[in-house]
């Protein structure tokens, strides 16, 4: 196998050996006999005969010297590793630097193939994903996702035994489908199991994971210094958190309450069911009332107080009020309108952008750091980290939605010492929305209706099922889905001529779980971004269609789930460069609504681009460019020069009381009212 597609070799099964046969036996990696481990040295002259049989392809491996681990190894192999660590985070950021200084791919492949058998399994497959995706040589190609890699971290483990017996030699044609059940941790006496749907949601999950592996937080500058990411940390997480409680409304509960005093009991308990099979430990569960306490886990570098994150949160308030940030030596860093909350997300998170983390410290990774190990504070019995403390697996507990809702509120604290955008900020002359509105892709379906149900789906987990059976190996899940549709607008271009904008569509909700209207205040926090897309206007009315699965936040099925293969060598480049993996998942594109309908403003805009271009132009139908919303383009600027969340991201005028004040004096604005049905039935995925 030639070019670069013989790294995705590395990238299956991540706990077997490297000489196991890949691809379901189709690709044989040839290593070198010195870049075995001592455990199967000494057979190394056999290895090269036993499973090269069925294999159609052979990738030898160059035999460089191998380069120095020392540092990664560190790390226990059969160990956990989080990005919440802050030793851990260092050492991914060098074994990321190592990875991207290889000269070309061979380089990669050797040090890769040397690194994979002796490293901690989730460290190897994270530098190596970011190494791949942010080298020139390397960047077209579709990396796994991690549900193909460590399925365990996303599914019920009772599952595993049944999926393994399938996937057994017994079988070899007309395997069944395993069915993963829904909602398995908790009954609907916890009323927190309401959102169990979109909190366990495989898809949202893997776009948490997903989004870091695009942004890291350690590593080389080229790699983390990404244009406008503190924001990006700042309005992705916001945007989630604005899904979520619009989604707890619709299941007639509140929104989720931040988490503003750290020595109250936490009411949420979780018990995750899910065991790492690397590990055969299970994450611990947290029960309900539990108190947080000081951590001195001196093993895993974590030793932080309650009084710490007190005063990281302290600091960083003040210093909003103040509207400077403290840098090294007390120099002064204006928290500006245009690059303030930039510098805050990189300093909240923090990354290694943040411009002092001695005085700012870890109020982010600590908040997940103390709640992930609340359980065993000061690892007296050994335990690991609860779910919090991996990406891809926090989005399942509800305290991360507290967690996230307080650091939420600190961002909304910086954008209300913003003054609200003032008329020529808002109006684009001569653009006039006369109207906007949704329908479904289906006929005589009516206008403004909304459709949710279940679907159930089929993924293939054989990847990662290490040691076990090859071939695919199927399990369905079940997840929120919506009907396909369009938004429809009319434009009026009265200015004569030819006119460019950019159409900015949300939704929100207009009431709460008790069908209280909400304030225009309580709204805007809670609008949700639906799709943004640039509009050539001619004179007179132009007729806009856009089509739901266009949407610039979300990705499609087929990039949330799509499999990768080494040895499917037919996928033409262009397509392989297309299917990157970060981005909303877009059967969650909608809130879930209920059986009766649930009522949402819709709301468009056209603002002028000659203010909202960054001078370069791109497609959004090619090289993953369509989720750019959330995720940004690669090696590009951020595609839209407005802050995040424009117009809704800074507070109101005192006179506008709601929607409708909102709009009334910008003509290049409209809102319609929808319905979301929410219809209780599952329908199989086609």
């Amino acid at each position: 196998m030639s070019d670069n597609k013989k790294l995705l070799a590395l990238l299956q099964r991540p706990t077997e050996p490297t000489f196991f046969p890949k691809d379901g036996g189709k690709t044989l990696v040839d290593l070198p006999e010195n870049y075995l481990t001592d455990r199967y040295r000494p057979i190394g002259g056999s290895l090269q005969t036993r499973f090269s049989g069925e294999a159609d392809t052979r990738i030898p491996v160059r035999a460089l010297p191998p380069p120095d681990l020392a540092f990664a190894e560190a790390l226990p192999r059969r160990g956990n590793f989080s990005l919440f660590i802050p030793k851990h985070r260092q050492i991914a950021g060098e074994l990321i630097a190592l990875f991207m200084n290889q000269p070309n791919v061979d380089a990669l492949m050797s040090a890769g193939s040397y690194a994979r058998d002796r490293l901690n399994p989730i460290l190897f497959q994270y530098a190596m994903s970011v190494a791949i995706q942010h080298r020139e040589d390397t960047k077209n190609l579709n990396i796994p996702t991690f549900l193909e890699l460590f399925p365990d971290s996303f599914i019920d483990p009772s599952t595993f035994p049944k999926l393994r017996e399938e996937g057994s030699a017994v079988v070899q044609k007309d395997r069944i489908t395993v069915d993963i059940e829904m909602n398995y941790t908790a009954s609907d006496r916890e009323e927190e199991q309401r959102l169990a749907y979109f909190r366990e949601d495989i898809g949202v999950n893997l776009h948490h994971w997903h989004w870091h592996l695009v942004y890291p937080g350690e590593g080389p500058d080229r790699v983390v210094n990404k244009d406008r990411r503190g924001e990006l940390f700042y309005y992705m997480h916001q945007q989630l958190i604005a899904r979520y409680n619009v989604d707890r409304f619709c299941n007639r509960l509140a929104r989720v309450r931040p988490l503003t005093n750290l020595r109250e009991p936490l009411p949420e308990g979780y018990f995750p069911k899910l065991i790492r099979s690397f590990t055969n430990r299970a994450f611990p569960a947290r029960p309900q009332n539990h108190m947080l306490r000081d951590l001195n886990r001196i093993e895993d570098d974590v030793v932080l107080s309650i009084s710490d994150l007190e005063r990281w949160g302290s600091r960083i308030a003040e210093s909003i009020d103040g509207g400077y940030v403290v840098g090294p030596g007390g120099n002064r860093v204006p928290l500006d309108e245009r690059t303030g909350i930039d510098v805050l997300g990189n300093i909240m998170e923090p990354s290694a952008l943040s411009v002092n983390s001695t005085f700012y410290g870890n109020y982010h990774g600590n908040l997940h750091n103390i709640i992930a190990y609340s359980h065993d504070p000061d690892n007296r019995f050994l335990e690991g980290y609860g779910v919090v403390g991996e990406f891809q697996t926090a989005m399942r507990d509800p305290t991360f939605y507290r967690l996230h809702a307080q650091v939420d509120n600190m961002f909304h604290r910086y954008k209300r010492t913003l003054q609200p955008y003032n008329a020529n900020q808002l109006g684009y002359n001569g653009i006039q929305i006369q109207s906007v509105g949704v329908q479904l892709n289906r006929a005589n379906a009516p206008a403004n209706v909304l459709l949710t149900y279940w679907q159930r789906t089929q993924v293939d987990l054989a990847t990662g099922l290490d040691f076990g059976p090859q071939g695919n190996v199927f399990a369905s899940f079940t997840h929120l889905q919506h009907a396909p549709f369009t938004f429809r607008l009319a434009v009026n271009n009265t200015s004569g001529a030819a006119r460019r904008g950019t159409c900015r569509i949300f939704i929100g909700p207009k009431v709460d779980e008790r069908n209280t209207t909400l304030t225009m205040e309580e709204q805007r926090l809670l609008m949700v971004e639906l799709d943004k897309f640039t509009v050539n206007l001619n004179p007179g009315v132009n007729n806009i269609v856009r089509r739901s699965e266009q949407s610039s936040v979300t990705i499609p099925y087929e990039r949330t789930f799509r499999n990768v293969s080494a040895s499917n060598n037919n996928v033409p480049e262009t397509e392989m460069f297309r299917f990157c993996n970060c981005g909303w998942p877009h059967h969650l594109l909608i809130p879930k609504g209920t059986p009766e309908g649930m009522q949402f403003d819709l709301f468009a805009m056209i603002s002028n681009y000659a203010d909202d271009t960054v001078n370069q132009e791109f497609d959004e139908n090619v090289n993953c460019n369509d989720s750019h919303s959330f995720c940004g383009l690669r090696d590009q600027l951020y595609p839209d020069r407005r802050p995040m969340g424009y117009p809704f991201d800074r507070r109101m005028p005192t006179a506008v009381r709601s929607l409708g004040d909102f709009l009334r004096p910008n003509s290049n604005m409209a809102m319609a009212q929808v319905q979301v049905r929410f219809t209780n039935t599952v329908i199989a995925r086609t």
